[in-house]
């Protein structure tokens, strides 16, 4: 443990920020997964309104995960890519 009183109080800081940090990560993750599942499940019944509509909702889930920092911006992308040609093989 820090023996300066600043450092004790960063110390404080950082295990509340952890905390709220991990909490926000796995609501997002969470978030992602079952908006993934409504869009392949979409996909699967071949509702191509729905599948965009859930593809939409997604995308903008992963972004915001992306810029925040819980997931990396190139999985991010990734996954919407890989979403995004079976929402497209619909239309064709």
């Amino acid at each position: 443990m820090a023996n300066i009183k600043s450092a004790e109080k960063r110390a404080r800081i950082a295990a509340k920020q952890t905390l709220r940090n991990k909490s926000y990560k796995s609501a997002m993750k969470t978030a992602i997964k079952t908006s993934m599942k409504k869009s392949l499940a979409a996909v699967a019944s071949g509702n191509i309104e729905e599948a965009k509509a859930e593809y939409k909702a997604t995308a903008k889930a992963l972004d915001m995960a992306a810029s925040k920092g819980v997931l990396h911006r190139n999985k991010a992308a990734r996954a919407k890519s890989k979403l995004a040609v079976r929402v497209n093989a619909l239309n064709a």
